[in-house]
């Protein structure tokens, strides 16, 4: 049964959906039932929102007994309502995408590709920085370029 479990929490890890926090679930079910595991975040959040739905609980008292603020609940039932199971597992942290080269830095590189096949990289870092005045590395610009051809 420890093959499993930690079979199960590798599982978890790999997909990103371990609760950080288990120890903070507090809820009868996650208790003395195997089946209910605090360390799977789905399944809390699942149980989180059934728990206001099905049961009845006040939002107050769902988040208490998970661990959690009572906007993590209302976040997990909208996500759930909006996209099922699916909805519920942990999104991307951190930035989604590059937040400095606009579609009109790339469209002005490419013009200067165009017109000077023969340009360096930090040729053309210079010319969008002194275009636009923003400073942009180069690997940044590498993958933008790389996106835009995908």
């Amino acid at each position: 049964m420890a093959k499993a479990k930690n079979g199960k929490r590798e599982a978890l890890v790999r997909d990103g959906a371990l609760n950080p926090h288990p120890e903070s679930v507090r809820d009868r079910l996650f208790a003395g039932n195997p089946f209910f595991d605090p360390a799977d975040l789905v399944q809390v959040r699942y149980e989180m929102v059934r728990r206001h739905e099905v049961d009845g609980q006040a939002i107050s008292e769902v988040a208490a007994n998970f661990g959690v603020s009572r906007p993590t609940v209302y976040k997990a039932q909208a996500a759930l309502a909006a996209a099922g199971l699916a909805g519920l597992l942990p999104g991307q942290r951190g930035p989604k995408g590059g937040h400095k080269l606009s579609d009109e830095m790339l469209v002005f590189d490419a013009d200067l590709r165009t017109r000077n096949p023969d340009i360096t990289m930090a040729e053309r870092l210079a010319a969008i920085e002194e275009q636009f005045g923003v400073k942009i590395h180069r690997r940044s610009l590498e993958r933008a370029l790389a996106r835009k051809k995908k």
